[in-house]
């Protein structure tokens, strides 16, 4: 059974991310990486986060005229919400974010509708137990609802017990028969594919 996700109340809110964000996009993407056990994995910057959030990246990543390998759309290719926290609601005490939700538009040949893919949900350890992370993700939901998504989906460390836990108390079903696959451009595998895979490393 689906437990009711609460809504924001005074000591915590959400909010669309603005490029004067971005220092703390990257910040907590950092803190999520160590989290992960893979302190060293993350070479994004905040200029290919900008990029990605509030420009046309798929144009500015890859440079010059769009042509066949270029995605025939435009603008950001994700979006990103900011979790906030403070503690008490008397006057002057400020706002702090202490976690984010970052995801962006996929499609499912089954449905024939897009969805939304939750790249990323973090909140700060310190943090948590104060009900950011079900408000952050009840936000990406009710988004993919109005935008007509037939789901969301999301990938979960198989160690990662407290996330698959929380999960499943929102309702969502793991996908145990599907195993993730993925081709970096530095893999050891890409020289091997040959040529095709040229631009790929390049762009």
């Amino acid at each position: 059974m689906t437990t009711p996700a609460p809504r924001p109340g005074a000591d915590l809110r959400i909010r669309a991310a603005t490029p004067a964000d971005v220092p703390q996009i990257l910040a907590l993407i950092r803190e999520l990486a160590l989290y992960e056990r893979e302190p060293d994995a993350v070479v994004a910057t905040e200029d290919l986060l900008h990029r990605a959030l509030f420009e046309d990246a798929l144009g500015t990543l890859q440079g010059g005229p769009r042509t066949l390998s270029h995605a025939p759309r435009s603008g950001p290719v994700a979006e990103c919400l900011m979790g906030e926290l403070v503690d008490g609601a008397s006057a002057g005490q400020a706002w702090t974010v202490q976690g984010f939700a970052l995801f962006f538009v996929n499609y499912s040949t089954w449905t024939g509708r897009p969805g939304l893919y939750l790249e990323d949900l973090f909140v700060r350890p310190a943090h948590r137990g104060r009900g950011l992370g079900r408000a952050l993700f009840t936000e990406v939901a009710r988004l993919a609802a109005r935008r007509g998504c037939r789901r969301m989906e999301w990938a979960v460390l198989d160690w990662n017990t407290p996330a698959i836990d929380f999960y499943k108390r929102l309702g969502a079903v793991a996908m145990s028969d599907w195993t993730t696959f993925r081709l970096a451009a530095d893999d050891a595998v890409a020289p091997a594919l040959g040529p095709a895979l040229d631009a790929f490393a390049r762009d």
